[in-house]
């Protein structure tokens, strides 16, 4: 019987599982119990009620498991938070290596141009350092390698063409006529500089550019002639006859219309006159090494005779050294011309007299835009709202007095003759005596050598402001955006401001507007218009803006 009991006693015990054993053993276990002796007698009453008061206060400030059950979870959240942190530290580093690395460019907002800032202190005579350091010229000849011409039996024929207008708008009918050939394979035959209607000049290309340059530096792209084969004997036909003429070119043609409706008929004449020509070839629609041989032609094959470069380089000499030791000069384009001032339709102070006498003069020369005259004034108000007016010199010498230049700056002025004549300069001499034109800096037996061709002499005005510290444009037009686009392809360091005349007539035209702000909004304006690297856009101006096709990351 007692070995009975005994056993029974022995069975009644429940024996716990290992997990409940090692959780009972742990000290941070709720069950925790103390190994010194067992928790209850064989009777059922406490034999240290002392202790277990202490482990139940114990007990109270010990954390729960509940606390312990999501370790593991929380585990993987940290986890999941380190890493996103090592990414986004990844990319930040990333995003400020490749910023430190990238060109500086400047880009459209909207209708305002921004660009990245600079460190640099600015300057009244040339752009930051940092600016002008991420862009190089690349349209040049590449020596050493091979050309694609194909042989000259393989040539698709002969195109012709008339450069029209004055010496810029030739220049540029000039790069489209070499890229055009380029398309087509054909050969060009040196271009005729057609008389311009306004000037009434006979200048022929040789009278202005170096033609032995022009063709051997281009050997390697298009094939060029100085003149119509000798196996076409009647020569008028290609100037008057329609069946040797294409004319239904469009403006800004793309690359593809050529090939398409021209080719064809070069190939059937073997010799094709194109006119007009004037902007008969796009920028966004043709392929990139077109627009870059419209470069190479522009800014390497162009070159004027040396006699006109010679002149040029002697009045910047000139120029630079009028204060009797080195100086830094301006160029200013004043497109204030009778001719610029009719055809704007823009309003311009001056006397009633001075009115009509205007008026009679674009009813003469433009009677289908003048018509009777009643719906002028309101034109005349929007257009220099918009800032689509020449800008007087008066204008011109409150502006460039609020960008900081000061009196005593030497300024080249390239111009014709200004409407309104000496009363109408006043304002611009007055702030600015040392005002100079090329008949001032050079003697009349010097420049009567170019003055047998009116180009002669707008080259020496080109080839001056080409040069200059800073050039000021006052006006569109193909003078002012080829001087833009040539001193950028430059490496633009040069500055080439473009004043913002929409904000000149409204700053001008407020009454209320006191001097210091008119100099801030001057010069805040005008920081991102001084010929600073900017992105193409589509329908962009390739001879303003060379940057994307033209040149290249330094």
């Amino acid at each position: 019987m007692a070995e009975l009991r005994h056993s029974s006693s022995i069975g009644s015990r429940a024996t716990p599982s290992p997990t409940a054993s090692a959780v009972a053993s742990s000290p941070l276990s709720s069950d925790f119990r103390p190994s010194i002796a067992d928790d209850d007698d064989h009777d059922g009453r406490d034999r240290h009620p002392r202790d277990r008061s202490l482990r139940s206060c114990f007990q109270s400030f010990l954390p729960s498991d509940d606390l312990y059950r999501p370790h593991a979870y929380g585990s993987k959240i940290s986890i999941f938070i380190l890493l996103s942190l090592a990414l986004a530290a990844i990319i930040a580093i990333s995003s400020l290596v490749k910023g430190l690395n990238a060109p500086y460019l400047c880009r459209k907002d909207g209708i305002t141009l921004q660009c990245p800032h600079v460190k640099e202190s600015t300057s009244l005579w040339e752009n930051p350092l940092s600016a002008t350091t991420s862009w190089k010229p690349c349209a040049e000849r590449r020596e050493g390698i091979n050309s694609d011409l194909p042989a000259e039996n393989e040539s698709n024929g002969y195109i012709f063409i008339h450069a029209e207008g004055g010496l810029n708008q030739q220049r540029i009918a000039i790069c489209n006529a070499v890229a055009v050939a380029k398309i087509m394979n054909a050969t060009l035959i040196l271009p005729v500089l057609k008389q311009d209607q306004i000037w009434k000049d006979q200048t022929k290309f040789e009278d202005i550019f170096d033609v032995d340059h022009f063709v051997d530096y281009l050997k390697d792209d298009v094939r060029i002639v100085r003149d119509i084969p000798e196996w076409f004997t009647d020569k008028a036909e290609l100037f008057t006859s329609i069946r040797r003429t294409v004319k239904n070119i469009p403006k800004y043609a793309p690359a593809q219309f050529y090939i398409d409706n021209v080719l064809p008929r070069v190939k059937e004449k073997k010799i094709m006159a194109l006119k007009p020509f004037v902007d008969r070839l796009g920028y966004d629609n043709v392929p990139p090494e077109i627009n870059r041989l419209r470069c190479r032609v522009n800014y390497h094959a162009l070159k004027f005779l040396p006699e006109i470069e010679q002149m040029a380089d002697l009045l910047v000499s000139r120029m630079r050294n009028r204060t009797g030791s080195s100086n830094p000069f301006m160029a200013l384009h004043l497109r204030f011309e009778k001719g610029m001032v009719g055809l704007s339709f823009c309003d311009f102070v001056g006397t009633r007299m001075e009115k009509a006498l205007m008026a009679l003069y674009r009813l003469k020369e433009w009677p289908r835009r003048f018509k009777d005259g009643s719906h002028l004034w309101a034109l005349a108000l929007q257009k220099r709202k918009e800032g689509r007016c020449p800008l007087e010199p008066g204008e011109v010498a409150v502006m460039l007095r609020a960008m900081g230049y000061p009196k005593e700056t030497q300024i080249y002025v390239a111009s014709g003759q200004v409407y309104g004549g000496q009363n109408r300069m006043a304002p611009l001499r007055n702030m600015f005596p040392n005002l100079v034109t090329k008949e001032e800096l050079a003697t009349k037996l010097e420049l009567d050598e170019f003055r047998k061709h009116v180009t002669s002499l707008a080259a020496l005005d080109f080839l001056v402001c080409l040069k200059s510290d800073v050039f000021v444009m006052t006006h569109g037009g193909n003078f002012a955006k080829l001087i833009i686009g040539h001193r950028r392809y430059m490496g633009h360091r040069l500055k080439s401001i473009k004043p913002d005349k929409g904000l000149m007539s409204k700053s001008l035209g407020d009454p209320y507007m006191g001097w210091a702000t008119f100099v801030e909004d001057v010069i805040v304006t005008h920081q991102t218009r001084t010929g600073l690297p900017e992105e193409t856009f589509p329908n962009y101006d390739i001879w303003e803006n060379p940057l994307t096709p033209c040149m290249c990351r330094t």
